[in-house]
């Protein structure tokens, strides 16, 4: 099975305001584009499952004319609050790269 890594030319992950979080998954091109952007593993139920989120709050964005899944979901506390570990989310995305799609 193909791993998002094997799929994403491109991954980011970044501060959506205080209280989100944006996850950017490109693709490689528009063929990966569409066999795997609707793969069950970018759904909301999965994504709130990895992040420990309610899926209900995760909102996911397919951008076709880019290639591009937009997945963003709420923080588990405010940006820049005593127990922040990462301020500006830059480090999120490391938990898709091994996912099966």
């Amino acid at each position: 099975m193909p791993t998002i890594k094997d799929v994403c030319r491109h991954l980011r992950s970044k501060a959506a305001g205080p209280f989100w979080v944006t996850i950017d998954l490109f693709f490689d091109g528009p063929d990966n584009f569409a066999k795997y952007s609707e793969s069950p593993a970018l759904q909301p139920d999965r994504i709130a499952a990895l992040y420990g989120t309610d899926a209900r709050l995760v909102k996911r964005f397919s951008v076709t004319s880019l290639n591009v899944v937009k997945i963003s979901y709420p923080r588990t506390s405010p940006q820049g609050g005593m127990i922040e570990r990462d301020m500006h989310c830059g480090q999120q995305y490391v938990r898709l790269l091994g996912v099966e799609l």
